[in-house]
């Protein structure tokens, strides 16, 4: 969130004025109240929008417990805690399971759990939302990308 204040320093009225720029940090609470509004992969795209409105510029979340770092601006990043137990995620990466798992689940088929699990099974060890390229891309357990789906256009 992004607000511009106007100050002239307090001295007179005929005085210069400096614009300041202020960027409100996102926090977990108000990245929580987007997330529960997703019900399946169809309402990602308006979450996405709702994100990067707050000021995140990417995320990543990890498969192995549900983690999450968000990042912001300046290198501010803040962590979610894991939102399930660990699971194994399979070493041998399967491009064509992963998409089938995409595809069903933008249908919203699949709720996000099992989403999950089903990426898991794929091969994914993490996924990166993107807010300034408006990707999410999918990587193996060797860090390599598997899938980069462009996020569908939301008013953003």
């Amino acid at each position: 969130m992004r607000s511009t204040f106007f100050y002239n320093g307090g001295f007179s009225y005929r005085g210069s004025f400096v614009v300041l720029n202020i960027n409100y940090m996102f926090t977990i609470q108000q990245i929580k109240a987007a997330h529960a509004k997703v019900k399946s992969g169809a309402d990602f795209p308006q979450y996405v929008k709702e994100i990067k409105d707050l000021g995140l510029t990417r995320y990543e979340f990890i498969l192995s417990d549900g983690r999450t770092i968000y990042f912001g601006a300046d290198g501010y990043s803040v962590e979610a805690p894991p939102i399930f137990p660990e699971q194994v995620i399979n070493p041998s990466s399967s491009i064509s399971a992963l998409q089938h798992t995409i595809k069903i689940h933008q249908q919203g088929q699949t709720d996000f759990l099992t989403f999950c699990r089903m990426a898991a099974e794929a091969g994914v060890h993490h996924w990166e939302v993107n807010t300034g390229t408006m990707l999410c891309t999918y990587f193996n357990c060797d860090k390599q990308p598997m899938v980069a789906e462009p996020i569908p256009d939301a008013g953003y």
